[in-house]
């Protein structure tokens, strides 16, 4: 079994494991609650009798002392009515809304007290106490701790949702730390492999040319191209997972040279087109900065089924410092429902392809180079324009990748 599978079954087990103590948690706390309402009737009941004796016996000194004792003990809050509705006592409320020993009883009628009964009404029915002749209503309602009760289990279930996240979210990040850590060995392990036969297809070349006489050979100079672009596509292998160095470069130069060299292995049908400030500068890798041109071109060409034009327009937008970049093609267009997914890893409209180039030229532009990338535009069937934002050189700040 490999680590992953292993790692899946755990995320299984914590899963059921959650899910289980979960629903003994809820059987455990409903079948304690049931209890505790049980109990909290019968001490209801038990003052509602104490409070007949002692209204019976309303001079009994040791009848007043029972109906204090059993107050004390009472942990629900009660109110009582007179036959009129009127409230006339209440335990287990706050006193300082009580009126003081000797004040009207009229003044039980504030609104807390109002509140309260409503309250009471809706969770138990009242019982009736027959005193002289007159009928008393007594409420009561559940205590602090069984009303705190009753809420345990589902904070209890956000508590184990939150763990349940965690541990999926440091699951996830451990394998995705450790699928990178294999991608960027595999990446630099490949990049060590190509050094040796790059090299020697450079010896060879360098030996028809003498030995050929072939310096000026047009054949022989794409041959090198290609081979020298087979040096800079290693050195990117070579550098991923490595802070990269950024220096000062005139944007329109270096679009301008890789296309020189990408316009020549592309169909005749499709055109080519550069315009804008040519002066413009920003902090680039030059390595890194045309994996981003060359991964937008392939896309626009790509898109272009028969003839068409790819354009490529450099903006120095003074207000803000920034250099805008827009790399436009006639091709089949965008939806805009797309404009955002087309960025990620995987998304791909064609047959072959593993749907990483436009993710890949995200991370390049903002992560190393402190930029921004969107579609700035699309029609179906029109054509599509990108955008690419950079700072300039002058306000360029560093930040960690």
């Amino acid at each position: 079994m490999n680590p992953y599978e292993k790692k899946r079954r755990w995320k299984f087990f914590l899963l059921i494991f959650a899910i289980l103590i979960g629903i003994a948690s809820v059987f455990y706390t409903d079948s304690f609650v049931k209890k505790m309402e049980r109990e909290e009737a019968i001490q209801f009941k038990l003052w509602v009798r104490v409070q007949e004796r002692a209204m019976l016996l309303f001079d009994d000194p040791l009848s007043q002392s029972l109906v204090n004792d059993v107050r004390e003990n009472i942990k629900m809050p009660v109110i009582l009515l007179n036959k009129d509705g009127v409230i006339i006592s209440s335990t287990g409320l706050d006193t300082t809304k009580t009126p003081n020993p000797g004040a009207d009883k009229l003044e039980f009628d504030s609104l807390y007290f109002v509140r309260q009964l409503r309250n009471m009404k809706s969770q138990h029915a009242p019982a009736e106490l027959n005193i002289f002749g007159d009928k008393y209503m007594a409420y009561y309602r559940d205590s602090f701790v069984l009303t705190q009760l009753r809420y345990f289990p589902y904070i209890q279930m956000i508590v184990i949702f939150l763990f349940l996240l965690t541990a999926y979210a440091a699951f996830s990040s451990s394998r995705k730390a450790e699928q990178d850590h294999v991608w960027v060995g595999l990446a630099k392990e490949t990049a060590h492999q190509l050094g040796t036969p790059i090299s020697s297809l450079m010896a060879w070349i360098e030996l028809m040319k003498s030995k050929f006489d072939a310096e000026d050979d047009p054949l022989i100079a794409e041959m090198e191209n290609d081979v020298k672009r087979l040096e800079i596509i290693t050195d990117r292998f070579s550098k991923i997972g490595s802070k990269p160095i950024l220096e000062d470069h005139t944007v329109y130069i270096v679009i301008n040279n890789f296309l020189d060299y990408f316009k020549v292995r592309t169909s005749d049908k499709v055109k080519f087109k550069i315009t804008g400030d040519d002066q413009v500068r920003a902090m680039l890798n030059i390595p890194l900065f045309d994996w981003v041109i060359e991964n937008l071109l392939k896309n626009a060409a790509n898109a272009i089924e028969n003839e068409g034009t790819i354009s490529i327009n450099i903006i120095e937008n003074l207000a803000k410092e920034q250099v805008f970049i827009d790399v436009s093609d006639t091709g089949r267009g965008i939806p805009r429902s797309k404009f955002d997914a087309v960025f990620q890893p995987g998304y791909t409209t064609r047959k072959r392809g593993w749907g990483l180039g436009l993710s890949l030229t995200k991370r390049i532009v903002e992560n190393y180079h402190s930029g921004e990338i969107f579609v700035k535009e699309s029609d179906l069937g029109k054509g599509t324009t990108f955008r690419i934002i950079l700072k300039s050189s002058l306000t360029y700040e560093p930040t960690t990748a």
